[in-house]
């Protein structure tokens, strides 16, 4: 293990890298490996460790796009990426156990699954096999809650249990609340609200607000103008226990980690 997952640590910022032609705010710009891993390098300098790396927009309306793309989208990009950058961690954000698997054998060190390994429970099989982290982030199929926040919970809890029976140790689960999936713009910011609640459930918790409709909805702007409403989302996130932020911005958003943290007294600081 390049850092310990154990709680406590400083807050982590992984930096966005989508392989995609579609994604809502950035889609186009990476498609090429040379881009691709100028903007990784770039994101490392700025403060992220690590690179998530995804070949599948998740925006509303997207198509969904074979294996053999995915493949040929984001293999290249993690090859090139860890030649460049030996000591960043790499995250693959798929939710196909046979793409992970072949991006770990080409340098990924996590998986980061937007179905929270219900899609393919195989994913979680992976992340035991290599004995690497796993972000297990909220989602299903219907928007139909009983108790809102008690379901989200009761739904990452199922994954955490897919993980455990396959052999995923607890400091290799991270959760995620899935901000903007499956959600109503209001439950979005309750999910935001009372997200102690599933920092509560023992495990690291990732935030991925960045750029997100909801904010775009509150500030009336868009996607490229909302660096200060998400800067908000993951200041206010960190505070209630989160420890790893999603964002596209890293510069920016690495510093207000960075003095959340001195804040907080996750930054070990002395006069």
């Amino acid at each position: 293990m390049k850092k310990s997952w154990l709680k406590n640590h400083p807050s982590m910022v992984m930096g966005i890298l989508n392989i995609t032609p579609d994604s809502f705010s950035d889609g186009g710009k990476y498609i090429t490996i040379e881009n691709a891993v100028a903007q990784a390098v770039q994101m490392a300098e700025d403060g992220a460790e690590i690179i998530d790396i995804g070949g599948i927009s998740t925006r509303p309306g997207f198509k969904e796009v074979s294996q053999e793309e995915e493949e040929r989208r984001v293999l290249p990009a993690v090859r090139a990426v860890r030649e460049a950058l030996p000591g960043i961690w790499i995250s693959i954000d798929t939710w196909r156990s046979e793409v992970a698997e072949k991006a770990v054998l080409a340098g990924a060190d996590m998986l980061n699954d937007q179905w929270g390994a219900k899609y393919d429970p195989n994913m979680a099989t992976v992340a035991a096999k290599y004995e690497i982290p796993i972000c297990l982030m909220h989602n299903r199929k219907d928007s139909n809650y009983d108790d809102f926040m008690e379901d989200v919970k009761t739904d990452l809890l199922e994954s955490v249990a897919i993980c455990k029976e396959a052999g995923v140790s607890d400091q290799h689960i991270i959760l995620d609340p899935g901000f903007g999936f499956v959600k109503t713009k209001l439950q979005n910011l309750e999910v935001l609200r009372r997200v102690d609640e599933i920092v509560a459930l023992g495990y690291e918790v990732l935030l991925g607000t960045s750029r997100k409709g909801t904010i775009g909805w509150v500030l009336d702007l868009p996607a490229n103008e909302r660096i200060e409403g998400t800067g908000a989302t993951v200041v206010y996130g960190l505070a209630k226990g989160c420890s790893i932020a999603r964002v596209h911005d890293v510069k920016e958003i690495a510093r207000m980690v960075k003095m959340t943290d001195a804040i907080t007294g996750k930054l070990p600081l002395t006069e």
